[in-house]
């Protein structure tokens, strides 16, 4: 077992990238948190974004308060738009990696909508390349707003069935959190949590307060409320290992959870 970084640097040089001593000297070494006071929230694009002023401007609101006692990275997600391009895209025949792109489009025109709602307090969008700057907007503002879609594009892992991309802005949303190692990852959405049902299709679906992946996955529950690859990513995370899922049409949710108060249904690996 190596135990050194010139004993990594030597299994570098000499095994493969999956050798099983290499990875396990990589994964001795120390995991540093780049930005530990810091909470990733997820605005949903079709559960919020797509209702227009009565759903976003409450919640603009309430962000514009939070980011007084908290630091904040918001991510949006694509919504309505996004799945009447995927139903195109799809019937026409185009891969998985097509319709990531198409999918990143409007989760960016909604990440450039709510920075622009945002803007006058002085809370900012990035693309992709901008993320390098966050820092900086949390340290003088703390909050900024970036587009949820990982930027896989053409490279996008195609599903096992199907082509609707797998790794949608629930899991953006998600990866950006553990990368930067962030204090916690919060989904804002249509429904107060995970139920057993549709609740919104299911009269006798009963709400679920907190649950673990692999009870979800036992219930087959794993791809009601988040995309199902968070799930997995989830399990193998260093950083992030529960989320939090809030009703955002109800004033206040978003800010009590922030504080650290169990709302909506938490998730943990």
């Amino acid at each position: 077992m190596a135990n050194t970084t010139a004993d990594l640097e030597a299994l570098l040089m000499q095994r493969s990238l999956g050798d099983a001593e290499l990875l396990a000297a990589a994964e001795a070494a120390s995991d540093f948190r780049i930005l530990p006071d810091a909470t990733v929230i997820k605005i949903g694009g079709q559960s919020l974004i797509d209702r227009g002023r009565a759903a976003v401007y409450p919640l603009v609101d309430e962000i514009v308060a939070a980011r007084k006692r908290h630091k904040l990275l918001i991510g949006t997600g694509a919504g309505t738009r996004a799945r009447h391009l995927y139903s195109i895209a799809a019937g026409l025949g185009l891969p998985a990696g097509v319709l990531s792109q198409l999918g990143a489009s409007v989760a960016d025109q909604n990440a450039a909508m709510l920075g622009q709602l945002l803007a006058k307090h002085g809370i900012s969008s990035v693309d992709n390349a901008g993320l390098s700057a966050v820092p900086l907007f949390l340290a003088e503002v703390h909050a900024v707003v970036f587009s949820g879609m990982p930027p896989y594009g053409l490279w996008m892992r195609p599903p096992v069935e199907g082509v609707i991309p797998p790794y949608r802005t629930d899991a953006g949303c998600f990866l950006v959190a553990e990368q930067f190692g962030c204090k916690a990852m919060i989904y804002v959405k249509d429904e107060n949590g995970l139920y057993t049902a549709n609740p919104k299709t299911a009269k006798d679906a009963t709400f679920i307060p907190k649950i673990s992946v692999e009870e979800m996955k036992a219930k087959g529950l794993h791809d009601s409320i988040l995309e199902f690859p968070v799930l997995d990513l989830l399990l193998t995370a260093r950083h992030i290992r529960e989320v939090q899922v809030v009703n955002g049409l109800v004033p206040g949710n978003l800010t009590r959870a922030l504080n650290g108060e169990h709302v909506g249904t938490i998730i943990t690996a």
